[in-house]
């Protein structure tokens, strides 16, 4: 059974930090490239930062660059995002997200979401 289990989230202050993790089971981890998405009230789900399984490259939605940081340890199944210089914009449900090709066939995995409120 695949699981993509998000933590880290909460209640921040402007300018604060917090770091996600999204630990992930049921599915080989090291071979699959890894994401995280939000979606801010009555907006859209937007792509925030992913990174690769091969080389451990990063690619990060330009609001997000300079702040963002997202990092993966494989042994043990957890990818994680450091979050700094936090903005009220940055409120969001944020998503956990895998995605791996096995044959022709893309296969991609959610987690449940957890909630980040920026406000002072």
């Amino acid at each position: 059974q695949v699981q993509l289990v998000e933590s880290g989230g909460g209640l921040v202050q402007p300018g604060g930090s917090l770091r996600l993790s999204c630990a992930a089971s049921g599915f080989t981890f090291s071979t699959a490239a890894m994401s995280w998405y939000r979606r801010a009230p009555g907006k859209e789900r937007e792509l925030v930062a992913s990174i690769q399984s091969a080389d451990g490259s990063t690619n990060y939605a330009d609001s997000m660059k300079g702040r963002f940081t997202i990092s993966r340890d494989n042994a043990k199944r957890t990818v994680y995002l450091q979050m700094n210089s936090l903005k009220p914009e940055d409120t969001a449900v944020y998503y956990c997200h895998a995605g791996k090709v096995v044959g022709l066939k893309s296969i991609v995995y959610w987690g449940q979401g957890t909630q980040v409120t920026v406000s002072s």
